[in-house]
């Protein structure tokens, strides 16, 4: 359990959890996480973030390595999620720190998830710059991304950002750095943390990225508190550019097309919309709930400009399967799709009302009528779901050239 120094005197000293296949919700199997926190060694020695509290054996280890506990004379606090400051009040016991430092918005909540009695917490907010010998670290609030309370870290002399949650991925490796990783691989891990967690906050991403530009930050290294470092000027330029374009939410010239299925009906209506999808020249790929996680659904809409979901009709509505998926892209608030619903019944057929309910509410533009089929489909049913596919199509390709 070695530590890792990412620059002089700055050392990564966090856990990496091969076990967790479950993280808010979404689902990072076989990958596993890391939680990362940081100590930068100086005339202040200062501790970044903590660990899930049954990880903070493998921290404390790593620390010892490096510095005794009791030397740490500054805690910061970018953010209360218990990922990240599980085992916060058994560093606090073990270091006695003369100050922790959070955000304004941290400060209200931070007594709610610990015994704070006695603690020397110190609020920051944006624009805040303490000296810890050759360093100074600048904090700058991040509100929303994703909590009320995150914040950043950025020291100039290292041209380093520690920046929490934003900027992370689900990755358990032996590995620190991005370039380390195959790419391929890692930015489907941006992009799968991105759209189960931080794309409702899209605007806050724009915000800030707009803010760091504009405060002229110097930075060849991100640090954040999930998966890998990014450490060279390329690997920031990539980051930065790739939230950038996930927080935009431009539409994508490809379609996605997620089912559930009694009797296979409406499995066969999925593979007629995928024809009229193909008739007009836009990719897709078809996702049958019982082989696919909800969150599986949320990364493929990462490069999907059009959504199109189907079930049969199930107690009147829906299948719980279907209406898991819609309710979890609901709360997660996808901008700028095209939808479209299908789905067969035997005898009352609400099914696709329902979808529709929920497509609208979530503001996509829907050029077609639903298709539904009862029983079994005839061709009739056949074309119409060719129909559907091919209108969904030509106005996906509308939506990109910005028609």
């Amino acid at each position: 359990m070695k530590p890792v120094e990412i620059k002089k005197d700055v050392f990564w000293v966090g856990a990496v959890d091969f076990g967790c296949h479950n993280f808010h919700g979404y689902s990072i199997a076989p990958r596993g996480t890391t939680y990362n926190c940081y100590l930068v060694k100086d005339e202040k020695n200062v501790l970044f973030d903590t660990v899930q509290n049954h990880h903070s054996e493998d921290m404390i280890t790593r620390l010892k390595e490096v510095i005794e506990p009791e030397k740490i004379d500054y805690i910061v606090v970018n953010h209360l999620e218990l990922d990240h400051a599980g085992c916060l009040p058994k560093l606090v016991q073990m270091c006695k720190p003369e100050k922790i430092f959070c955000s304004v918005m941290g400060l209200k909540s931070i007594s709610g998830y610990f015994d704070t009695t006695g603690w020397p917490i110190h609020a920051v907010k944006t624009g805040d710059v303490v000296n810890i010998g050759k360093r100074n670290i600048h904090f700058v609030e991040t509100r929303m991304l994703h909590w009320p309370d995150s914040m950043f870290s950025y020291i100039p002399e290292d041209k380093l950002l520690i920046s929490n949650d934003a900027f992370g991925q689900n990755i358990a490796s032996s590995m620190r750095f991005a370039d380390e990783v195959d790419r391929t691989g890692l930015e489907l891990a941006i992009e799968e943390y991105y759209y189960n967690i931080v794309l409702p906050f899209s605007p806050q991403v724009t915000k800030t990225i707009e803010l760091a530009e504009s405060m002229g930050l110097d930075i060849d290294m991100i640090a954040p508190d999930h998966g890998l470092i990014f450490r060279n000027k390329e690997d920031v330029g990539f980051i930065l550019n790739k939230y950038r374009e996930m927080a935009e939410q431009k539409p994508q010239k490809r379609a996605l097309i997620f089912y559930d299925t009694m009797w296979h009906s409406t499995e066969t209506l999925a593979y007629q919309i995928g024809s009229g999808l193909e008739s007009v020249g836009v990719p897709y790929r078809i996702m049958f709930l019982k082989n696919h996680h909800h969150s599986e659904i949320m990364t493929e809409l990462a490069r999907c400009g059009a959504v199109i979901a189907g079930s049969p009709t199930h107690n009147n509505g829906i299948l719980p399967t279907v209406s898991a998926v819609l309710s979890y892209m609901k709360g997660l608030r996808p901008q700028n799709r095209v939808g479209g619903a299908f789905g067969s019944f035997g005898w009352s057929g609400e099914s696709v009302r329902t979808i529709t309910e929920w497509l609208e509410s979530m503001k996509m533009d829907l050029p077609s009528e639903p298709v539904k089929c009862q029983y079994r489909p005839t061709p009739e049913a056949l074309q119409a779901a060719v129909e559907l596919g091919r209108k969904v199509g030509l106005a996906l390709i509308d939506k990109v050239n910005g028609k």
